[in-house]
């Protein structure tokens, strides 16, 4: 068996994560042009407006996929870590935008960008921690 770099469960965590953000930047484009063209209302414009949300949470459920079929435990052990860091600095994150836009009257900050924080204080977390084992 010849050794490579990649899991196969990397693999398929990876084919599964870039399919999922190609699917919401296409649905991220075809609810905006849904919008402006067909000007839905009602309920249409409630499950237009959650369509992009979709794959999003479907890579949520894609790393807890990662997770459990990794066989690697040390791999397996980073990925849990750094998604804890990530739940941790987008909690934060909000938390800290929510008190400043209550009582400093700051702009407000769409909730929609907790996801993308999620992911960059995961990604840095998980650097963080491979170079600290390395």
């Amino acid at each position: 068996m010849a050794y490579t770099l990649i899991s196969r469960a990397t693999r398929r965590y990876l084919f599964r994560l870039v399919s999922a953000m190609v699917v919401n930047v296409a649905f991220v484009f075809f609810t905006k042009w849904a919008f402006q063209h067909l000007h839905p209302t009602g309920l249409m414009m409630y499950l237009l407006a959650m369509l992009p949300v979709l794959p999003m949470v479907g890579s949520l459920a894609i790393v807890g996929l990662y997770i459990a079929e990794e066989t690697d435990e040390f791999e397996r052990f980073i990925i849990v870590k750094s998604v804890l860091w990530g739940l941790s600095g987008a909690l934060a994150f909000s938390t800290i935008c929510g008190a400043l836009e209550d009582f400093a009257h700051a702009p407000h900050l769409s909730p929609f960008y907790s996801y993308l924080f999620f992911w960059i204080f995961m990604a840095i977390s998980g650097a963080i921690i491979r170079l600290r084992y390395r």
